[in-house]
């Protein structure tokens, strides 16, 4: 093995990343080293690619970016026990502390010390990458690999959906983008009886078709409150997930959500959003959850039961894939909102 590799990097402010050469990461006792197959872009990574205000504020460079992925485990360090060479991986990458009360009380996907891989450390925009054991993921056989490269994503859908009860429940996504897609296919597998999407962009809401919608709805053109309140008999809707993280967006969803119903927010908003507690919480008594994350490891359980069931077909929502040498055409595929998941080879 040599001991350099090809990493996409962040080495200065600005827009966009550079490939370079570095070091293949020496590994700890407690870690493993992956040669990493398979690696699709995030959110964030298009964040950071553009560096908008939340990653000068955040990254530290340079840094290696990227925390979705698939991969081979080639190296074990000393004290890994419940691994071995050769075997089929994904991870967790926040990486915790295991020490903080929210870390020994079940919480640990609100670490007070989290480390993000990709993002406040070395991630896996590169051949190699080094993992410690305790995040790693086995993939389970017959789990395609491109499925396995976005259990990070898939993670946060069934988080949002799983929060509470779905069981025959009406559910409406507000907001398209993957995770938001994924979240439609999870909700009708967890038994949601309605689901709808609203969405403004007709590349995603026909996604949104493909993922299983019962009813897509374009809120720019259509009357969103009266469609859903015709499609569910006056009612609304019992569950709101607020992917999109727009002002507009959230006000729409506690226009259409029944009393004593559950809303659900995954979508990060780029300034604060106003509210009106009387109005849309305290006399509709309605439930109100932020959803960060994936919970260690309940969540990951739950997303080999979705995926081996065959309960849950994520292939319509993987649009593009691009060899790494093609990054710039890749991230530009993402930015400009006309795909869904993009796997990097």
């Amino acid at each position: 093995m040599s001991s350099t590799m090809k990493a996409l990097r962040k080495v200065e402010p600005g827009v966009g990343l550079v490939m370079c050469d570095v070091p293949i990461p020496k590994i700890r006792a407690n870690e493993v080293l992956v040669k990493v197959h398979k690696r699709a872009i995030c959110g964030t990574d298009l964040h950071i690619w553009s560096w908008d205000a939340w990653s000068e504020g955040r990254l530290r460079l340079p840094v290696t970016t990227g925390h979705e992925f698939y991969g081979e485990i080639v190296e074990i360090g000393a004290d890994v026990s419940h691994y071995r060479v050769g075997e089929l991986v994904t991870a967790e990458m926040h990486v915790v502390c295991n020490q903080c009360s929210l870390c020994r009380t079940g919480q640990a996907h609100l670490c007070d010390n989290v480390v993000i891989l990709g993002v406040d450390g070395d991630g896996i925009f590169a051949e190699y990458t080094a993992i410690p054991e305790f995040n790693l993921w086995r993939v389970p056989k017959g789990i395609d690999p491109e499925w396995a490269a976005i259990y990070d994503p898939f993670g946060n859908a069934v988080h949002t959906v799983m929060a509470g009860e779905t069981i025959g429940k009406s559910v409406i996504v507000l907001g398209g983008g993957p995770i938001g897609l994924m979240a439609i296919a999870v909700a009708k597998a967890a038994g949601a009886s309605q689901v709808f999407l609203s969405e403004v962009s007709p590349y995603r809401r026909n996604l949104g078709k493909k993922m299983g919608a019962d009813r897509v709805i374009n809120p720019s053109e259509e009357d969103f409150e009266a469609v859903v309140r015709e499609e569910t008999k006056g009612q609304g809707v019992d569950v709101v997930l607020e992917m999109s993280g727009h002002p507009a967006a959230i006000a729409q969803g506690f226009r259409v959500i029944k009393k004593g119903g559950r809303y659900t927010l995954l979508g990060i908003p780029s300034k604060p959003v106003t509210l009106d507690f009387a109005r849309d919480l305290i006399f509709p008594g309605i439930t109100l959850q932020g959803i960060n994350g994936r919970r260690m490891f309940e969540t990951w359980y739950q997303m080999d039961a979705f995926l081996v069931s065959k309960r849950v077909d994520l292939s319509p929502m993987i649009t593009h894939r691009f060899p790494m040498s093609e990054f710039k055409r890749a991230f530009e595929t993402g930015l400009s909102g006309q795909s869904g998941k993009i796997i990097l080879t």
